[in-house]
Parts: C-alpha cells; sequence; structure tokens
C-alpha cells in the first residue's frame, strides 16, 4: 500500500488497455505455467508448508496476548501455565518464542521463494533468448526492437514477482483469513459476526480512493511523457541546433512551462488524494475495535457473559489481522489478469516458428570450395509484391562476380539468399553443387563471409571484435588478417593496440577503419564465399580507396560476389550482372557492358561523366 504522499505504483485497477486485452484463462495454459514449477516441486511444496505454519503462527501471539491479560487481571488459566507469575512469564516466553519461530520460518520462505522464482526467470530468458536466436530475418526487420527486449526483460522479470508474489499472497491470505475467523468464532461467535460485518466498511474506502489515485497516477505518467518529449526534442544537439536558428527559445520555453505546471497540479491532486484516503482509512479502522469493545463490554456488563477483557483483546486482534487479507484477496483478480496477460505475451514468443532451419537430413559441409549457382529463384517478402524473378547465375570456385544496379533492385536480396537469411519462394539456391537446404545452417554460414554497409561493432577492444569470428585466434592470426585488410598500420599507431576501445557500435572509429576491422574480421573467419554488401557506398573517396586497396588483392584469391553502387569497385570483376526491377537485365565484363547501351551504360556515364 503506497504512503500518504507516494506515488502509486501499477495499482490494483486494470487501464482500459488491459481490460480490452484481458487473456483468455483455459486448462491447457494454465498447464502450460505450472510446467514451469513442476521441476522445483519439491521446493514449492515446502515453500508453501512454510507458508501455512508462518501463517498459524503469527496469529497465536495475538491469542496468547489475551491470556497475558487476563492472567494480570487475576484470571487463573490452570493447567500447565498455572495462575500468578509464572504464569504469566511462561505466556510471555511462549508468546516470544513463536514470534521468533514465525519470522524465522518467514525467512526460510522468502529465501526458498526467490530462489523458485529466480530459477523459474533464468529457465525462461534461456528459453527465449535460444529461441529468439533461431527465428529469421523476417522477425527482426517486422518486429518491434523494445518488444522484443520488453518480452525478454520486464515481461519474463514479471514472472518472478508472480511465483514470488501473487501465487504465494493468495495462499498466506487465505490461511491467515481462515485461521482468524476460526480463533474468533471459538471465543465469541456474537463478536465474530460484528467484526466480519465491519471488515467490507474498511475495503471500501479503499479501492474508492485507490481508483482516484490510480487515474490521477495516470494522467501524471502521461503528461511526464510529454515533458520527457519535449526535453528529448529540445536540448538534443540536433533540436537545439534546430531551435536556435529558427528562433524558437521562448515557444519552447513556454510549451515546457505549460507542461511542467500541469504536472505539478496532478501531483498535488494525487498526493493530497492519498491524504484522504489515509484520514478516511485511519478512522474506519478504528470503528471496528470499538464496536467489539461496545458489544463485548454490554456482554460482560449486562449479562454476565463469560466474555473476559483478554477474550475481547484478542478479538480486536485477530480483527486488524483480518484487514489486509482481506484487502489483497479483494484485489487479487486484478494481478491474476495482469499475470495471466504476461504469460500470454511470453507464450505468443515462444509459439512462433522459426521460417528457416535445419532440413531432415541436412549435412555438414566441409571443405567447402564456395561455388554458387542460382537456378531460376523468385523471392517475395511477403507473398504479394514480387522481388526477384527467375535469376539465374552461377559463381564457380576462385572467380569473382559483381552485383550492380540501382537502389531496390534487389542486389543485397540475391546474396542474403546464400546464407539462407531467407528462403527462396521458387527455384533453387545451390552451393558447391547442393540445395542450400540440404546443408545444416551452421556448417553453411561457417563457410559465407559478410561484409555489409552498415558495420557492426560491439563495444569492446579492436581484439573482442576480431575474436568474434574466431575464439581461438593467435597474436599471429589477427595481424595477418589486419595486414590483409589493410587496417594494421592504423592500430600500430594506437597506444593500445589490438586493445584500443572502439566503442559503442564503433563510434570512436572512423566509417573506413570500421569497415577494414569488420574485413579483418571476416578474413579470421576464413570463409570460403566472400560477399562485400555495398562495403564503400558510405565512405569518403580516401576511405574508399583503403578498403578498394584492402579487397582487391582478397578477390583474386578467393570466390567473391561484389555489390556495389560505385562502379569503380567492380571493373576487375570476372562477370558483372545488372539488376533492375529483380531481373537480371544484362551480364558480361565491363568492357562490353560500358558500351551496350543498357542499364549498365547508364549507370556508369550518370558516375563518371561529373568527373570528366
Amino acid at each position: 500500500m503506497p504512503g500518504p504522499g507516494g506515488r502509486m505504483g501499477r495499482g490494483h485497477y486494470l487501464t482500459e488497455e488491459e481490460k480490452q486485452q484481458t487473456p483468455k484463462v483455459t486448462k491447457a495454459l494454465l498447464a502450460r505455467i505450472f510446467s514451469y514449477l513442476k521441476p522445483y516441486l519439491p521446493q514449492l511444496l515446502l515453500v508453501l508448508g512454510c507458508i501455512a505454519v508462518s501463517s498459524v503462527c503469527s496469529l497465536f501471539p495475538s491469542i496468547l496476548t489475551g491470556n497475558i491479560i487476563d492472567v494480570l487481571t487475576g484470571k487463573s488459566l490452570g493447567g500447565w501455565f498455572g495462575e500468578g507469575i509464572s504464569a504469566l512469564v511462561k505466556l510471555i516466553v511462549l508468546s516470544l518464542a513463536l514470534h521468533f519461530f514465525s519470522n524465522l520460518i518467514g525467512v526460510g520462505e522468502s529465501y526458498l521463494n526467490t530462489w523458485i522464482a529466480q530459477h523459474i526467470s533464468f529457465d525462461m530468458r534461456n528459453q527465449m533468448y535460444a529461441h529468439l536466436q533461431k527465428m529469421s530475418q523476417r522477425f527482426f526487420t517486422s518486429a518491434n526492437q523494445g518488444d522484443i527486449i520488453t518480452r525478454m526483460t520486464s515481461d519474463i522479470s514479471g514472472v518472478e514477482t508472480v511465483v514470488s508474489g501473487t501465487f504465494t499472497s493468495i495462499l498466506s491470505n487465505v490461511i491467515t483469513l481462515v485461521v482468524a475467523v476460526i480463533a474468533m468464532f471459538r471465543k465469541n461467535w456474537i463478536l465474530a459476526l460484528v467484526g466480519m460485518v465491519v471488515v467490507p466498511l474498511f475495503t471500501l474506502p479503499t479501492r474508492l480512493a485507490g481508483k482516484k489515485r490510480w487515474k490521477l497516477a495516470g494522467e501524471a505518467q502521461a503528461c511526464n511523457d510529454e515533458i520527457n518529449g519535449i526535453l528529448n526534442e529540445t536540448l538534443s544537439v540536433s533540436g537545439q541546433l534546430l531551435v536556435k536558428l529558427f528562433g524558437r527559445e521562448q515557444k519552447e520555453y513556454d510549451r515546457y512551462q505549460e507542461a511542467n505546471g500541469r504536472m505539478i497540479r496532478l501531483n498535488i491532486q494525487e498526493r493530497m488524494a492519498g491524504r484522504w484516503f489515509f484520514m478516511l482509512l485511519s478512522t474506519l479502522t478504528t470503528i471496528g475495535p470499538m464496536l467489539l469493545y461496545l458489544v463485548g463490554g454490554i456482554l460482560m456488563i449486562r449479562y454476565d457473559s463469560a466474555l473476559t477483557v483478554g477474550d475481547i483483546t484478542v478479538l480486536v486482534a485477530l480483527l486488524g489481522k483480518m484487514y489486509m487479507p482481506v484487502n489483497s484477496l479483494l484485489n487479487i483478480q486484478v494481478d491474476w489478469i495482469r499475470s495471466m496477460a504476461m504469460f500470454s505475451r511470453i507464450f505468443e514468443y515462444y509459439d512462433m516458428k522459426p521460417e528457416i532451419e535445419d532440413t531432415p537430413g541436412a549435412r555438414e559441409l566441409k571443405n567447402a570450395k564456395g561455388e554458387v549457382r542460382f537456378e531460376h529463384v523468385d523471392f517475395s517478402y511477403d507473398g504479394d509484391r514480387q522481388i526477384l524473378r527467375d535469376i539465374s547465375f552461377e559463381l564457380k570456385s576462385g572467380d569473382c562476380i559483381a552485383i550492380v544496379g540501382p537502389s531496390g533492385s534487389g542486389k543485397s536480396t540475391i546474396v542474403n539468399l546464400i546464407p539462407r537469411l531467407w528462403d527462396a519462394c521458387g527455384g533453387k539456391v545451390l552451393f558447391d553443387g547442393r540445395n542450400v537446404k540440404d546443408w545444416t545452417l551452421h556448417s553453411l554460414r561457417d563457410e559465407i563471409g559478410v561484409v555489409t554497409q552498415e558495420t557492426y561493432l560491439f563495444n569492446g577492444t579492436i581484439r573482442d571484435n576480431l575474436l568474434y569470428a574466431k575464439p581461438d585466434a593467435t597474436e599471429e592470426e589477427m595481424v595477418e588478417a589486419c595486414k590483409k585488410a589493410n587496417i594494421y598500420a592504423f592500430i600500430e599507431r594506437q597506444p593500445e593496440g589490438l586493445d584500443t576501445m572502439v566503442g559503442n557500435r564503433g563510434l570512436k572509429l572512423s566509417g573506413g577503419e570500421k569497415q577494414r576491422i569488420s574485413i579483418a574480421r571476416v578474413l579470421l573467419k576464413d570463409p570460403a564465399l566472400l560477399i562485400f554488401d555495398e562495403a564503400t557506398s558510405a565512405l569518403d573517396s580516401i576511405s574508399e580507396a583503403a578498403i578498394q586497396a584492402a579487397i582487391q588483392p582478397l578477390i583474386e584469391e578467393r570466390t567473391s560476389i561484389l555489390i556495389a553502387h560505385r562502379l569503380s569497385t567492380i571493373l576487375a570483376a570476372d562477370e558483372i550482372l545488372v539488376v533492375r526491377d529483380g531481373q537480371i537485365v544484362e551480364r558480361g565484363a565491363h568492357k562490353d557492358l560500358v558500351h551496350a547501351g543498357g542499364t549498365y551504360q547508364e549507370l556508369y556515364e550518370t558516375q563518371f561523366s561529373q568527373n570528366r
């Protein structure tokens, strides 16, 4: 329960979106959820036992308090307790022992509970990560990246709360409530009924005030999101430059001031709603005990009941113990719905079938030559718009072909079919004489090295990024690869050498330096086929020259495919394929195509006429 001035958390109320997306709870869903608990069933049973014992033991000190008061007022308990000081000491020692034992059991239950929750979360994260690694490029290009991360982190972390909170909370509250009710009726059924009538009065303001605070908290969060949006837009480097160039400082200040003022008003309302709530709650929590004292007093004074002061004290204490369990159980539906929704979201990803996986009977590719053949290949991303039509060509071992064409013509799509980032919709793609689907994915991709336009380096050292291709590479192998990639001279100039940090996504390096490191990384992999996909298109002329100097000797000694916008990079290719609108419209050597009057000549003249 939030403090008087505290902010609400998610609250005990469902948003409109949550209400609309409430999952259907089926036996199959519940069985699937509990399948994750099954490996930890012994620990779970021990937790349930601890909860039961702890819940019962926590109520006994309240009952013993009544006996202590009775002894103090001169009543003899008899039996083992005896009377007088001896009884008083025994009751106090027993009460303290039960307190200690209950807390000790609670610590053990908390540890086991946390251990189970963490291990279930561990299992689910591993399962999710392994499953996502098998998903095709289609999944990662269409799914929202933030949504993927949320399912991997927030949703699975929420499972810990479900296991350690929701399930155990239900059991603990039910046991506490049942034991408290039984104990009250055993003491005095009349006062027990009075107490049962009072409890709902306590929960009503809790829910009404909670709804009010939840609504205000939602409005405050929306306002906070708006403020964050203003800050992100106007205080970023690009945003500030735009603000200054257009002289909009005052307007942006007014916009921020208005949103900030709205946030302050909502915060005040939310906090004051909490104050009124706790004032009302504090008043109502005293009504129950007062009614018990009133009715109990009438029974003792007017009807000479056997009821004692200690009995009334016990009943008041037990009534207080009922408030929180009742309130929690009334709100458990919301936690339950959210828990089911969380599991449904996680299972939704688990149930996505990988589009591309090893086919039955797939073989390991060994001693590859890197030969590629396309036979009448068609491809479409969505089944509607055709991307490739009737693509056929052959690349022999040791040769180099270049693929050129306008942007969006399908050049990168062609080479992505070779390592099976996508699968052809029609025709066949062959590698070393067999359909790429006949090779295991791992062995096929091991023999294909790709250098893309958008170089990705991990946030670490140059050495770390090189070893990603070959974890057991020696220093000599790394140096040799860097020399072939024309980057070793740069590395030698760095104080840390190969241990130079590259920064997040390689931001501490220039585009040309990153690209040459990526080439060195691919060379360490030692693939049978090298693919350079627009490796120089985003670079300046000096960097492009350095990359070309690195690529040129590589294509002379390896089977390779070059994709380029800039035709200067592909003049040495054995054959050039010109792709337009998903079809090969021309093919041949540069000297033949440059005067053929087709697309290649058009591309050539467009690029080189500016340099004449």
